[in-house]
């Protein structure tokens, strides 16, 4: 990390040396571009020190910029307030994955950031724009980062598109959530966001470790999951659409990190049973019907448990008081014909009765 030290200066004046690094960097780039095309993240944040020294000369800022080890955010400070932040690409391209949403390295009382970007393949160029201008979309190792574009054009930040601003977002106590938000708004059928879970629940606790197959779990496991997968999804019970598991797999995959090749027989299999509805009529119902009869109290548990922001994003409103009945109405209104939505609501209110009044 690179510090100077001396008086504030004015956000004018610190544009003003960024306008001169890029101008020193690139004239030393078109006479050594073999130096640069070699040299890594490191290495380029002691020649951007370089530059940065050179050209603070006869300014406010010279003779006060140090450079310090560490993994502190922008490398570089000027005057306490302003920031620069060094980031390259090996490709023909103004592209690269930048820091942290969370911004917990950032270093304090840092009011403006800009980035310098070195482009190190041939020709070697440098570009300088203040950070949040340059920041186009979300990418996830271990936790969201940003995306760097250098030729973003105006109004196409990540800013622009989930209307905050970037100060606003990195104040948040959780900036994953409206970034996570406005991506989810984004998804297709079929598609999941794997890094981020609920507004109630940080990414970290809801992108799993490791990855087993649902072969492998216990049958106490599978019980608990089959339960949480019917009250968080209804239509995987009655539904006669092709895609009724889509949902509840890709849950069990990026919230859950098991993987089932075959979750239609998973789900579906078990033949039918004789039940009883609520008026006492003894009716034929799938295995799924049995299934719910004989781990009651579990449901009951998952659905009056569950955080409303959770079942209300997955049941796709908000959640209401009474949320067993409102469960099998979501339930009952997935099924195909009035035939079919009278047995399943009879059976169901028969197996919850004692709740549907609560």
């Amino acid at each position: 990390m690179i510090i100077a030290d001396n008086p504030q200066p004015s956000l004018v004046e610190f544009k003003e040396l960024m306008k001169r690094i890029d101008i020193a960097l690139n004239i030393d780039a078109m006479q050594h571009s073999a130096y640069y095309q070699k040299r890594t993240g490191l290495e380029l944040e002691h020649d951007v020190m370089g530059a940065a020294i050179e050209c603070a000369k006869n300014t406010k800022f010279e003779g006060s910029i140090h450079l310090i080890s560490g993994h502190s955010f922008p490398d570089i400070v000027a005057a306490k307030i302003y920031g620069i932040e060094v980031k390259s690409s090996q490709s023909n391209n103004w592209t690269s994955i930048g820091n942290s949403i969370l911004e917990s390295t950032r270093v304090s009382d840092i009011e403006r950031i800009f980035l310098t970007f070195g482009k190190l393949s041939s020709p070697v160029e440098f570009k300088s724009r203040p950070y949040e201008e340059c920041l186009s979309g979300i990418a996830v190792t271990h936790y969201p980062r940003y995306q760097i574009d250098m030729s973003l054009a105006p109004g196409n930040t990540i800013f622009d598109k989930i209307g905050l601003s970037y100060d606003e977002l990195r104040s948040m106590a959780n900036p994953v959530e409206p970034v996570a938000k406005y991506y989810k708004s984004k998804l297709s059928r079929g598609e999941s966001l794997w890094w981020a879970g609920t507004q109630s629940e940080s990414v970290e606790t809801v992108v799993p470790a490791t990855v087993r197959l649902w072969r492998t779990l216990s049958a106490y496991e599978k019980d608990e999951l089959e339960a949480t997968i019917y009250s968080y999804f209804p239509e995987t019970i009655v539904s006669s659409s092709q895609f009724k598991y889509d949902r509840a797999t890709l849950w069990l995959a990026t919230q859950k990190g098991i993987i089932n090749a075959n979750v239609r027989d998973s789900f579906s299999s078990g033949g039918r049973n004789i039940m009883q509805t609520i008026g006492g009529e003894s009716i034929e119902m799938p295995a799924v019907f049995k299934k719910i009869q004989d781990h009651i109290e579990l449901f009951v548990k998952i659905i009056n448990d569950t955080s409303s922001v959770v079942l209300s994003e997955n049941w796709g409103q908000p959640v209401d008081k009474n949320r067993i009945k409102q469960w099998i109405n979501l339930v009952i209104n997935e099924a195909t014909d009035a035939e079919k939505r009278k047995k399943a609501r009879g059976v169901l209110e028969r197996i919850f009765e004692n709740y549907l009044h609560i």
